[in-house]
């Protein structure tokens, strides 16, 4: 069975207010901790095997692991507390040796995204890196000016109009060839390369995708949730 990676290790400073006492991964949506949320997308696909690369407070995520009454395997790895997004991958090289490839997701972010849509699309495209873009909705306003002149002709309001990683990749485990060190951020160091090598399938998700980065994003979820039909629920 295909493993899961979820990077947990950073800071969480735009979110200060909860990440003082704990790390980002492990603040609450209703009563579980988003990482948790996580899992649970996954497991509702049938994969149950899972390695969670932690840093900052990572102890934190370890015991909640061990009193969580999970059927699936949950391996919580100590990466670092300096130690970058690339540089998280790297250090769990050992535990994926025997496996050709892997799930990767950021552990703050929630989607209604096919799982196995995704990994079809890898295994039909055979390349090293299947992405998922999304569409967020942008956070101000777009102002276009008319030619020649400082005249606004026109105005959108918070337009989707850009695709954005969203996290949830597959990924062959031919990337650890890419990841130079600790210090080696997967989106900066690894995504670019790939890209421009033709190395990278995109899947484009038009469904919901909600990352939590601001308190007003763990506010925005926890209304979502109390209503009653999240839609990353399967």
């Amino acid at each position: 069975m295909i493993k899961t990676v979820i990077l947990a290790g950073g800071l969480g400073t735009r979110i200060s207010e909860e990440t003082r006492k704990i790390p980002k991964p492990m603040v609450k949506i209703g009563n579980l901790p988003i990482i948790h949320h996580i899992i649970k997308i996954y497991e509702s696909y049938g994969y149950d095997d899972f390695i969670i690369c932690g840093g900052y407070k990572c102890n934190i995520i370890k015991n909640y692991f061990k009193k969580a009454k999970l059927k699936s395997k949950v391996l919580v790895v100590n990466t670092g507390l300096n130690t970058m997004t690339g540089g998280r991958i790297l250090k769990i090289k050992n535990i994926l040796k025997n496996d050709k490839e892997f799930f990767l997701t950021y552990g703050d972010g929630v989607s209604n995204v096919n799982i196995n849509k995704l990994l079809k699309l890898q295994n039909q495209k055979k390349k090293l890196l299947t992405l998922t873009a999304v569409q967020p909705n942008l956070k101000y306003g777009i102002v276009k000016f008319a030619k020649n002149n400082l005249s606004i002709d026109k105005f959108q309001e918070k337009p989707k109009k850009h695709f954005v990683s969203g996290g949830f990749f597959v990924i062959s485990t031919k990337i650890f060839k890419y990841i130079k060190g600790p210090k080696s951020i997967f989106e900066f160091d690894c995504l670019p390369k790939l890209a421009k090598q033709k190395k990278i399938i995109g899947y484009k998700h038009m469904g919901f995708w909600h990352s939590l980065d601001t308190l007003k994003d763990k506010i925005n979820l926890n209304k979502i949730w109390n209503k009653g039909s999240a839609p990353w629920i399967k």
